[in-house]
């Protein structure tokens, strides 16, 4: 191997070889996942299970690295600290990719990440504590007007999409609703179950074991979903229209990595998002995965940029 390694080396410099060729055994050593939230929650549920069948489709483990907050930016630097060789990559949500902030507006993230591949594509769920006594989209929407600014609203994150979610809700609602940042998902999951924030919108994954408990109660659905645990809930449009969205998480590597290599994690997910074992843990529960060229995640990118761009304008939001 070493030998083989000297040789092709070699041969690269000396133009014997062309790149695709010399890049061919990639990857030869573990590959790191940034995931820009706190463990325990969708992202990282999701994320672990994804990694360890790529790692198994390339040959090489996929070592998953949790490191939340700052909107995202603190996992996107710890990838664009790397070299672009394809051994650190960034699985974010799509309001790390496609909400504008203060911490972000210097940086265009399609100018600094290559996009791979879309992974994941699903609706929220929204959830309120059990404490809280209504069993409908309806019944939150007439207890929060009859409580003006005692309904907190819990989320993983300034800016992130559930945050948007909420805006949104409270912007066609209508009412004085609060809302509550934490540093990913786990522990806002924790304190909604308590009764310390009455209300949530997240992905299935990470509320389904406090559904079950019955601590948490669903409501809706921020758009449709086929999903064994998802599909019997209501979408939240049909009591407030206008009220609908989705949430995704994508691959993307460092921008200068050799195209080879992009193309060959492409590949690589693509096979890895037809294994049944996946189907089989999140389909019931609403997360549909959905592979894509880097083209197409470049569109979507762009796409709900400007229509969250336009939510935050008319809203008036302030996302720091």
């Amino acid at each position: 191997m070493l030998t083989r390694k000297i040789l092709g080396a070699a041969a690269l410099m000396l133009g014997l070889l062309p790149l695709g060729q010399a890049m061919a055994e990639y990857p030869e050593r573990p590959i790191r996942m940034v995931i820009p939230f706190a463990a325990g929650g969708p992202a990282d549920m999701v994320g672990r299970e994804f990694a360890m069948l790529l790692g198994k489709e390339l040959g090489q483990p996929v070592v998953v690295v949790n490191l939340g907050g700052g909107h995202g930016v603190p996992a996107l630097n710890q990838v664009l600290g790397q070299p672009a060789d394809g051994y650190t990559l960034l699985m974010p949500a799509s309001g790390n990719m496609t909400v504008p902030s203060k911490v972000m507006q210097d940086k265009k993230v399609l100018e600094l990440l290559a996009p791979i591949s879309l992974l994941t594509q699903s609706p929220h769920v929204l959830v309120v504590t059990s404490k809280l006594p209504v069993r409908t989209t309806q019944e939150l929407i007439d207890y929060a007007k009859a409580h003006p600014g005692q309904v907190n609203f819990g989320s993983a994150g300034v800016g992130g999409v559930a945050h948007l979610g909420m805006e949104l809700f409270k912007s066609l609602a209508k009412v004085d609703v609060v809302h509550v940042p934490y540093r990913g998902t786990s522990q806002v999951v924790t304190d909604l179950a308590s009764g310390q924030v009455q209300a949530l919108f997240s992905s299935m994954p990470s509320l389904k074991p406090m559904i079950d408990q019955g601590s948490v109660r669903a409501l809706a659905m921020s758009a449709p979903s086929s999903g064994t645990d998802t599909a019997k809930l209501p979408v939240i449009s049909a009591t407030l229209p206008g009220m609908e969205y989705t949430t995704w998480y994508g691959l993307f590597a460092k921008v200068g990595t050799p195209p080879e290599i992009v193309e060959k994690l492409n590949q690589a997910v693509v096979e890895t998002l037809k294994n049944p074992e996946l189907n089989e843990k999140f389909d019931p529960q609403g997360v549909e995965f959905v592979s894509s060229s880097p083209q197409e995640l470049t569109d979507i990118v762009r796409r709900d940029t400007e229509k969250w761009t336009k939510l935050i304008q008319d809203a008036d939001i302030q996302i720091d």
